[in-house]
């Protein structure tokens, strides 16, 4: 399956999620379409506790101040429970939400399932209107948007 096209409706998805408030765990159901008003940024990574994983999250984590001043949101998805990202979360301070889709369902709506390996990291913009605005969907999954690239995408919606 192909990812979605820029320029069209993102796929819809509603996954089991957490955030970390204040040290608290808060369990929560993340649908993208009850997001509409604000962009919010798609990052899919493969795995809680891998090297590559972990630079994305904590990099995306540590611009969460930057992605706030946009008006955007960012979930983190990746095929691994809600357990194993509390740990995650907990383990690098992650303050943003992370999104459970152990069916792989979000997964392969975006298109972006790798058969035997999981995913492809891949990052997707959508719109304030559901539009995907943007996406880049790694090859080799050793690189990934950061969080200039992704700033400076949401500072093109709003000219």
């Amino acid at each position: 399956m192909a990812t979605p096209t820029v320029g069209n409706q993102a796929p819809d998805l509603s996954l089991p999620g957490l955030v970390l408030a204040d040290g608290e765990r808060q369990d929560g159901e993340y649908t993208l379409s009850t997001e509409r008003g604000h962009p919010v940024v798609l990052a899919f990574y493969p795995g809680d506790n891998t090297p590559v994983c972990t630079r994305q999250m904590c990099s995306y984590s540590a611009g969460l101040e930057i992605f706030a001043d946009l008006g955007v949101l960012v979930w983190g998805i990746s095929p691994q429970d809600l357990d194993s990202h509390e740990g995650f979360a907990r383990r690098h301070s992650l303050g943003f939400p992370l999104l459970a889709d152990t069916a792989r369902t979000a997964v392969k709506a975006y298109g972006i399932a790798v058969p035997g390996l999981g995913l492809r990291r891949s990052v997707f913009l959508v719109d304030a209107d559901g539009v995907l605005r943007w996406k880049q969907v790694g090859l080799l999954g050793v690189t990934y948007s950061d969080v200039d690239t992704i700033a400076a995408q949401v500072k093109k919606l709003k000219l």
